[in-house]
């Protein structure tokens, strides 16, 4: 196989283009980076576009892990210039996959789920996807969020991100949808999470790490919950929070 050597080559540019938003939109794909990752994302079923090889004099790594199920034109090989351009890791691992974003249509969900609501930092997205996949908690709504599907998004989910049926919409799209669902707002001025008990089916409010839930989550919300701080602490972190509720609610039930 040819291996590709210049920053400039088509294909290195458009797969350095998914380390942005724009790139990833236009493409309807993003950028799984390392080994464990690349590999989960197989066994998840997700659908492989393109695999990215780090190859070099001393490294020519044509056995893919699930090569069988694997175009072989699918695979290229780049040099070591080519391949750091493509990658959002300061330390690449040598293998990444151009992987197609799920396209998951709003509707209405069939169990406990997870509204996020302004979210910003994609390291805080990533991190509820990975504890929403441990908890239990498949179906996640997003509004005016950081996209998830961010290189840093994705490495912050550990592979949450590949399990997680995301669905993206307005705050209008995503209340209309969740009218009848009980809505749980989390806020430090709350009723104490630990003595709540939670209806059967719910919904976690979770808001922007500097504002909080906007004003529509907030007047939508049937319950108000908060985690008690004890000596100067005044709030945790985004993801923080949801995990804790995450499981204390559905314990809960």
């Amino acid at each position: 196989m040819i291996v590709i050597q210049s920053k400039q080559n088509p294909i290195v540019r458009e797969l350095a283009s998914l380390k942005e938003k724009k790139g990833r939109r236009e493409r309807g794909t993003f950028l799984v980076e390392g080994g464990k990752m690349f590999l989960e994302c197989m066994e998840s079923g997700m659908e492989i576009v393109r695999v990215a090889l780090l190859a070099t004099e001393e490294r020519m790594p044509l056995d893919v892990p699930f090569k069988d199920r694997i175009d072989p034109s699918a695979v290229v090989l780049l040099g070591e210039d080519a391949f750091r351009a493509i990658c959002d890791e300061k330390t690449p691992q040598g293998i990444a996959a151009e992987v197609k974003i799920p396209h998951t249509p709003l509707e209405p969900p069939q169990k406990s789920c997870l509204f996020l609501d302004g979210v910003a930092d994609p390291a805080n997205v990533g991190a509820i996807l990975r504890t929403a996949a441990a908890a239990g908690y498949e179906e996640i709504y997003l509004a005016d969020c950081a996209d998830p599907y961010s290189p840093k998004s994705v490495r912050a989910s550990m592979s949450g991100v590949f399990y997680g049926k995301l669905m993206r919409g307005t705050r209008e799209e995503i209340l209309h949808l969740l009218g009848g669902i009980p809505m749980i707002a989390a806020d430090m001025d709350g009723q104490d999470v630990f003595v709540f008990v939670p209806p059967e089916k719910f919904c976690i409010c979770i808001g922007n790490e500097g504002n909080g839930l906007s004003e529509e989550v907030r007047k939508r919300a049937d319950f108000t919950v908060g985690i008690p701080m004890e000596g100067r602490v005044e709030s945790l972190n985004a993801a923080v929070s949801a995990g804790i509720l995450m499981y204390l609610l559905k314990k809960g039930v």
